[in-house]
């Protein structure tokens, strides 16, 4: 079982996620596990809006990756064999 979830946890890093945010503005791309591996902005962000709103694209852009990465491993874990219990009695 061990054995099976660190195979897991490395065929999750292996696998990219790419979300957006403010209708492409801000892209994310993040591996399976959640963490951000990149962050794309579009530099017309710059000319039109202010600090607060770009954070708020990449806040949102950044939740979303995770939110999605961490439905995949309830997924993958959904098809991991239970362990058989046995009674100690």
């Amino acid at each position: 079982m061990q054995g099976r979830l660190q195979q897991l946890q490395t065929e999750l890093a292996s696998r990219t996620i790419e979300t957006s945010s403010g209708g492409g503005m801000v892209k994310v791309t993040a591996d399976g596990r959640g963490t951000v591996r990149a962050v794309s902005i579009d530099p017309a962000v710059f000319q039109d809006h202010d600090a607060e709103f770009l954070s708020d694209l990449v806040l949102t852009a950044v939740a979303e990756a995770q939110r999605r990465a961490a439905e995949m491993l309830q997924a993958e874990m959904r098809k991991v064999p239970p362990l058989p219990f046995t009674s100690p009695f």
